[in-house]
């Protein structure tokens, strides 16, 4: 039986992949109805304030009288509690489904074990722990935002061959790239998958960036800077988008406006973790820190981060400033450091 559960849970994981990002800041779950060992239903969650997969698995079988005799197989616990929809475990209760299987157990305070309980108490036979670990890394953003109160953060930077993030002189009329059209696409879909970018004054005042999705089709991320004193000003590119970027600043005198919300900080006393505290009540689930070098390094000295994308390039400076350097170096594509990821992609 184990065998059998462990199978229709990885089709419940390769579901959820097609939610994974429209979901957000829920979690992306996988659902699979099963009637004498074939599949009569499937679903995933929508996107965020549709219906959650256990919902749309359900609503796609045809025959609903065989519910009754079938086994619902879901990659996270069904939620108990009333969100933008009904609980999840009220309609499996309702449905008269003899036998759940749960991959893993819901972390969110509202859930946690409380929708397992629910259909327990309604008679129905709930297998929990299947493919556990695989479930959890399925909504690694999910679990890290209510586990650990933060969002998930990845750092992302591009460096020349011999180790700078940017020249030391800018020069605007031959500007050194180090990385190529595919690494810009590729970087602009990261943005449709991400809540949100971050990026320090001097990569603003620098680079002027917009944070937007120009060359990938999909949403554009949530726009973070950071100003302690308030040098950028609203015709910076980053505060003329259609929605109002988030600016933490030091700058009691800054008032938020149509164009951008200003949140205060400390910048003397535990930066990270503050903006990691601002960023959590604002419900964002997972941040890219794209730049530039003292604003990444600020999260590796705190060891707050969990996945690192770095373009490595061709391109040799000879002097500049130098990238951030994570607690280990290696020459493998992707590796773990206590429990933080690295995936190094080569732009040549």
């Amino acid at each position: 039986m184990l065998e059998k559960d462990e199978y229709y849970i990885s089709r419940c994981l390769q579901l959820a992949k097609q939610g994974t990002f429209a979901a957000m800041p829920n979690p992306s779950v996988g659902a699979v109805i099963v009637h004498d060992n074939q599949i009569i239903g499937e679903g995933f969650t929508a996107a965020y304030g549709g219906a959650h997969a256990e919902v749309n698995a359900i609503a796609s079988v045809k025959n609903q009288a065989l519910l009754k005799e079938s086994t619902l197989y879901v990659s996270l616990e069904p939620c108990s509690h009333f969100g933008k929809t009904p609980p999840c475990s009220d309609l499996v209760i309702a449905k008269q489904i003899p036998r759940v299987v749960v991959g893993t157990i819901d972390p969110f305070a509202k859930v946690c074990g409380m929708g397992i309980q629910k259909m327990k108490d309604a008679g129905i036979e709930v297998v929990v722990g299947v493919l556990e670990q695989a479930c959890q890394q399925s909504n690694q953003r999910f679990f890290t935002f209510h586990q650990k109160k933060r969002p998930y953060i990845i750092l992302k930077w591009a460096a020349s061959q011999d180790g700078f993030i940017a020249p030391l002189h800018r020069n605007e009329q031959a500007p050194v790239w180090l990385s190529n059209a595919y690494a810009k696409q590729l970087v602009h879909q990261w943005r449709s998958e991400e809540m949100a970018f971050l990026v320090g004054t001097n990569t603003v005042l620098d680079d002027n960036p917009s944070l937007t999705t120009r060359t990938w089709y999909g949403k554009n991320p949530i726009r973070i800077y950071l100003d302690r004193q308030g040098k950028i000003s609203p015709s910076f590119a980053i505060n003329q988008q259609e929605e109002p970027a988030i600016c933490i600043t030091a700058n009691r005198a800054l008032q938020s406006t149509a164009h951008t919300q200003y949140y205060y900080a400390d910048f003397d006393q535990d930066l990270v973790q503050q903006i990691c505290t601002i960023l959590y009540d604002l419900q964002i689930m997972s941040v890219v820190i794209e730049g530039g070098t003292q604003t990444i390094e600020h999260f590796i000295t705190a060891n707050l981060w969990d996945e690192a994308r770095i373009f490595t390039s061709d391109v040799r400076l000879e002097e500049g400033i130098p990238a951030p350097e994570l607690p280990t170096a290696g020459a493998s594509e992707r590796y773990t450091i206590a429990n933080n990821e690295l995936h190094i992609l080569h732009a040549k």
